[in-house]
């Protein structure tokens, strides 16, 4: 493959992007997608993560040209690109469905948007034959791809888009129909590929662990507009509401009361008991704490005092539900051999760290 992917990689950015459309029961208007900005670096992985019904997809489509905003602008690479149409815009897009020709061998099916472009047959023998290579497809250039497995058309798919080296890449939910140690290997085989091409990438999934696993950026979206943006670090540790929190991992939120600061910890009441949380905030009053299971330790001392209503092992972990005051709380005590099991009913104490914490204003 040409180096011209590593050399100019492709920025993306919306400015201030809608797209309007009619319910089919009520006939009002509604905003599928609700003033979207985004700046997407050249070079990145970004993911845009959320429900069914989020945006997320109408989003992609609307910078591959497959859909139009009735709203704002997309450039990329810094020139405005929303008239024109799919073909014209230095964009490639890896589908859910894979959309292979099923008449066609592995080559043919790569080589097809090359033939399109005119490009001379010499060229595209070297051209696919890379690319299958770099997808570790060298030995399925005959093969029917109705004869491959699932992960090989994926695969095939990826190697299709690739080929016509375009400036950004459009993941369109690629690995659904893929079953989940498929998965697993197929997102770590997307981020190989799309590092050692440098080329920028956007992806669509509604499956966190796929967005943590891959982006350098993930775009949470809810309802048409942008939840949060950041790092999985970022939007793991550091989510700005409840559905963030949610929706990125399991989460615990104990209501407390927070009451003063010490450093760079905010000092709070859990049920009268003091604990330490991690924040910058300097409201008062009502909040939050936002916990992940495996940043809770149980014992027989501690900082809040629960009830064990769950203990059950899960190999790597012992999971615990416990009861503090009226607030359900989950706990993944990672690596459970050697420790006290705490079983139904017993009485115990859970403690946290300040930095493994965080707190959300109400």
């Amino acid at each position: 493959m040409s180096g011209r992917n590593a050399k100019e990689p492709k920025g993306v950015k919306l400015d201030h992007i809608s797209k309007i459309y009619q319910n089919p029961k009520t006939g009002k208007d509604f905003y599928a997608v609700h003033d979207v900005s985004l700046d997407i670096k050249p070079g990145s992985f970004v993911t845009l993560l959320g429900p069914s019904g989020c945006g997320k997809t109408t989003t992609l489509r609307m910078i591959a040209g497959f859909e139009s905003p009735d709203e704002g602008e997309i450039y990329l690479g810094g020139e405005p690109i929303n008239e024109l149409t799919p073909n014209k815009r230095d964009t490639a897009m890896v589908f859910q469905s894979y959309a292979l020709f099923p008449h066609y061998n592995v080559f043919d099916n790569v080589a097809y948007g090359l033939k399109l472009r005119k490009v001379p047959a010499a060229e595209i023998k070297e051209r696919v034959t890379n690319i299958l290579k770099l997808v570790e497809l060298s030995d399925m250039e005959q093969r029917m791809t109705n004869q491959l497995s699932g992960g090989q058309q994926q695969r095939v798919a990826l190697a299709r888009a690739l080929v016509v080296e375009p400036g950004v890449l459009l993941f369109d939910e690629p690995l659904s129909n893929l079953d989940a140690k498929l998965r697993v290997q197929m997102r770590t085989e997307i981020r190989r590929i799309q590092q050692a091409l440098g080329i920028t990438a956007i992806y669509v999934t509604h499956d966190q662990s796929e967005a943590m696993a891959i982006s350098d950026n993930i775009i949470l979206m809810k309802s048409g507009v942008i939840a949060q943006m950041g790092s999985p670090t970022e939007i793991y540790y550091h989510p700005n509401s409840e559905f963030v929190a949610d929706f990125i991992g399991e989460c615990n939120f104990l209501p407390c009361t927070v009451n003063g600061r010490e450093g760079a910890d905010v000092l709070c009441r859990v049920n009268g008991h003091p604990v330490k949380v991690r924040s910058d905030t300097d409201k008062m009053g009502e909040a939050e704490i936002v916990l992940r299971p495996e940043a809770i330790e149980i014992a027989d001392e501690g900082q809040l005092p629960c009830k064990v209503e769950l203990s059950c092992f899960m190999g790597s972990y012992q999971n615990y539900h416990v009861r503090v005051g009226d607030t359900l709380v989950k706990i993944a005590d990672n690596c459970p051999i050697g420790k006290k099991v705490f079983n139904v009913g017993d009485d115990a104490y859970i403690s946290f760290r300040s930095e493994c914490s965080h707190l959300l204003e109400t």
